[in-house]
């Protein structure tokens, strides 16, 4: 008799969190023993309710759609599973003729992975991991689906940011980005920047503490240099005791709700330097952009889908799939997967390494640039940008 797949989303959705799952429905198909290829609606707590829908009955010509779909098309959740909730799902799983279990998410979701891989432990039941988050904070995977789109978003937005800054040079423009521990998104600004002088100018990541004085002293002298400064901030900033640089509106668990680091940094550069200064605060409008996703990460989310259900069907159980960059003579980028224990990774979060972030810790290292460019795709577009002509000419001299 054919054995069924479970899929379930956790945390928030990505650009590409659908591309996993189409990877997992192609390979089930390809496989010809899959019978049911079930996606959990609502996330975990989906499975307890048993909403579970056959996406394997889904026509081809909507399947395909989800490559292009951003968020979650079967839902997520941050449902708190509790023990009992765990002790019952086996049952679940054998009245629907469940043997495969794939959980797409995050840290929060890779622990949850590993607790319903213990509680089926002695059934004929094998789970999965498949690794999404935009903060690309997973351990020992390179890097997380998800992370390239949200890195190409960023990266776009400051561009564009940075031409309006430098057409109407008169203010000092902060930018927040999404990552409350792990810097990578804030980070991946950087990629922004086609020649020296462009935007972002300054970058302020959660690794390091955020030291006031220094951000004043370094704004003040690139406004007085260029008179037009865009910095990109991290939501997760915090002081030298370790405490955030504003204060969590709400906090539960895992799950915090900042205030607007961007308007507080802006505020401080009005208050104290008597400059004029805005926020921007894109949020949610580059988790799941689809309009700045990257062709390399959602290939890499599809693969990441296949290579799961592939694991799981091979008798792999209690892992997650990686994604390990190849050390190649060409200096050409690729990828092989690789199945991590799943006890390696869940909860551990994953920062930026030291080499990544300069000496005085507002900007990154060529390191993170070469390590990064490749997961975002294309390179983006040029601007037109006249200065050079102008000079020529002589003109505003």
């Amino acid at each position: 008799m054919s054995a069924n797949v479970l899929v379930v989303h956790g945390g928030g959705p990505t650009a590409v969190i659908n591309a996993s799952l189409y990877g997992v429905v192609e390979e089930a198909k390809k496989s010809g023993s899959i019978g049911k290829v079930y996606g959990a609606i609502g996330g975990s707590g989906g499975i307890l309710k048993e909403n579970f829908l056959d996406l394997m009955q889904v026509p081809e010509e909507k399947l395909s759609l989800l490559l292009q779909t951003p968020a979650t098309a079967i839902g997520s959740s941050r449902y708190a599973l509790e023990q009992e909730d765990y002790d019952a799902m086996a049952g679940i799983f054998r009245k629907h003729g469940i043997r495969y279990v794939l959980l797409n998410g995050g840290n929060g979701t890779m622990d949850t992975c590993g607790r319903i891989f213990e509680a089926c432990r002695g059934e004929d039941i094998y789970v999965v991991g498949i690794p999404k988050t935009i903060d690309n904070d997973i351990a020992i995977t390179d890097h997380t689906p998800g992370y390239g789109s949200a890195a190409r978003f960023i990266a776009a937005s400051t561009a564009e940011v940075g031409a309006d800054v430098r057409a109407l040079p008169i203010h000092v423009c902060v930018m927040e980005a999404m990552g409350r521990n792990a810097g990578w998104i804030t980070a991946a600004s950087a990629l922004a920047r086609k020649k020296p002088g462009d935007a972002p100018h300054l970058i302020y990541l959660p690794e390091r503490p955020f030291h006031e004085e220094e951000f004043l002293e370094d704004v003040k002298r690139l406004y007085e240099e260029k008179g037009g400064v865009v910095v990109v901030a991290s939501e997760g900033l915090k002081n030298e005791k370790g405490e955030p640089i504003v204060p969590p509106v709400f906090k539960a668990g895992r799950a915090a709700y900042y205030g607007d680091v961007s308007a507080y940094l802006a505020n401080l550069v009005i208050q104290k330097l008597g400059i004029k200064a805005r926020s921007e605060k894109p949020g949610l409008c580059g988790r799941a952009s689809i309009a700045w996703q990257s062709p390399v990460d959602r290939e890499e989310a599809v693969l990441a889908g296949r290579e799961a259900l592939r694991t799981a069907m091979a008798g792999g159980s209690g892992v997650m799939i990686g994604l390990i960059r190849d050390e190649n003579e060409d200096g050409g980028y690729h990828v092989h997967t690789s199945a991590i224990p799943i006890k390696e990774v869940m909860l551990h979060e994953r920062v930026l390494p030291d080499e990544y972030i300069n000496d005085r810790g507002n900007d990154v290292t060529g390191a993170f640039l070469e390590w990064c460019r490749p997961l975002i795709g294309p390179e983006l577009r040029d601007f037109v940008d006249f200065k050079e002509e102008y000079e020529k000419m002589g003109v505003g001299k």
